[in-house]
């Protein structure tokens, strides 16, 4: 067999690294985390007319909650459509003010907001003091359901208040995980065949308190699908009652 001259070589080289280099520039485009948030406004995000108040757009960032007044009651901006399998990235921070009460926010997953009320249900990657690297329930068993890997470890890397923390959510099937600046915090699979798997993605400002949570760098990558998941299809959306101690 003959070997082809060495011009033809060199542009049947020059063909193959082009298309390795389309193949790799696709294949990045495609595994890229898509910004969920342009730092410029909350075009895209949905809050409830009565909620409008305690979200803002500031410095750049996703702004719930008050230092001049108590939220009377949890509130939540979310985004648009559902999502199932997914990674989600972003920066948390909370800021104090000098008053006592509860301050508390957190990230919800999979859920669903209940109507014609201000509360979500599902998920919550939750974030503050005493909660730091927990999976609550949010209105329906109403309680944790996956304490932090090691408590200790995720205690000493978070930014209790005024710096950002970074937080990464991976949601694959019936397990979740979770990070915190790094380190390990949540990894849970949940057992009960009949909890969706899909839904709402939103922050939190919990009620009760004087203080503000910001969210910035906010970006997702969904995942393949999980065959057959559970949806919220069929499914009443209410509150579960809580639990008799």
């Amino acid at each position: 067999m003959k070997t082809p001259p060495p011009r033809i070589l060199t542009v049947l080289g020059t063909v193959f690294l082009l298309a390795f280099n389309w193949s790799c520039s696709q294949k990045t485009a495609s595994d890229a985390d898509l910004s969920v948030f342009d730092g410029h406004s909350l075009a895209g995000w949905d809050i409830q007319e009565a909620e409008r108040k305690w979200w803002h757009l500031r410095d750049g960032a996703i702004e719930g909650g008050s230092l001049e007044e108590k939220v009377p009651h949890n509130t939540f901006i979310t985004l648009p459509g559902t999502y199932q399998n997914f990674e989600l990235n972003l920066k948390l921070r909370l800021i104090n003010s000098d008053e006592e009460g509860f301050k508390n926010s957190g990230v919800q997953i999979r859920s669903q907001r209940l109507p014609n009320h201000h509360e979500m249900i599902g998920y919550q990657v939750d974030a503050g003091g005493g909660w730091w690297g927990k999976l609550y329930d949010e209105s329906r068993r109403r309680m944790v359901i996956s304490e932090p890997i090691n408590e200790a470890a995720v205690n000493q890397a978070v930014h209790e208040w005024d710096e950002w923390n970074d937080y990464r959510i991976l949601c694959e099937g019936t397990r979740i995980r979770s990070w915190i600046n790094g380190v390990a915090t949540i990894d849970y699979t949940e057992a009960d065949p009949t909890i969706p798997i899909e839904g709402l993605v939103g922050m939190q400002a919990h009620g009760g308190g004087k203080f503000v949570v910001q969210f910035k760098d906010i970006s997702m990558r969904e995942l393949p699908p999980t065959e057959g998941a559970t949806t919220w299809e069929g499914i009443e959306l209410k509150a579960w009652p809580k639990k008799k101690k």
